[in-house]
């Protein structure tokens, strides 16, 4: 099972004003397990970086003005998540931007039933707790000390750890074969026979038996 772990920094938080993405990172999952294989890129905004969106990611627009602009890079970030299931975190934010991106370039947007929220997971799971990233990593005792400032990159991957603990844990290595492997391996093993135990008793045991029920009194053995 392929899933893709999605995470976007944009210039502010509605991209009907006018904002715009400016890093993007799609992790790969397999089985729930991450495979190293991802796609990640800077985004040049075609626009201003407000201070209080800078305040959050850090990302300056002379340091953007130096990437391509979202369609150069569309083509292959959707060759990179083709047609799976994208885990976000507050997925219709990111969908949201990312379907804005593409409508500029006449693209069709990705619907957001393709996504597995992970903040829904979370409050389902945990009503009534905090459904942050930073919340869920404390909950999971996930390490987030590097994350001083939001990234695309290192959110993914965060994510995809705490999406893991939310879907049933750290445990890769437990995952059973399909059943008819499972079955095929069972069959496949030779275990030895061991003749039946003996469970009659010895001519020693049976009279230490007689001995033991001449001592009581009207024994059931006797009647």
């Amino acid at each position: 099972m392929r899933e893709i772990v999605v995470d976007t920094e944009t210039t502010g938080l509605d991209p009907k004003t006018g904002h715009r993405v400016v890093e993007i990172a799609c992790l790969e999952l397999l089985n729930h397990v991450p495979t190293g294989s991802h796609f990640w890129k800077y985004i040049n905004p075609e626009r201003d970086i407000p201070p209080e969106a800078f305040a959050v990611h850090g990302l300056s627009e002379a340091f953007l003005a130096d990437h391509p602009p979202f369609p150069e890079i569309a083509a292959e970030m959707l060759a990179f998540i083709r047609e799976d299931t994208l885990v976000i975190h507050n997925a219709g934010f990111d969908i949201g931007f990312l379907n804005a991106e593409l409508a500029r370039i006449d693209q069709p947007p990705i619907p957001l039933t393709r996504a597995v929220d992970t903040v829904q997971l979370a409050r389902s799971k945990f009503p009534g707790a905090q459904a942050s990233l930073d919340a869920l990593c404390r909950r999971f005792e996930i390490d987030n000390s590097a994350r001083t400032r939001h990234g695309a990159l290192l959110d993914a991957e965060l994510l995809a750890e705490v999406y893991l603990e939310l879907v049933g844990g750290r445990q890769p290595e437990m995952v059973l074969a399909g059943r008819e492997d499972t079955e095929s391996m069972a069959a496949a093993v030779e275990r030895p026979v061991r003749p039946p135990r003996p469970h009659a008793p010895s001519e020693a045991e049976r009279a230490a038996h007689a001995s033991l029920v001449d001592t009581l009194k009207e024994p059931v053995w006797r009647r």
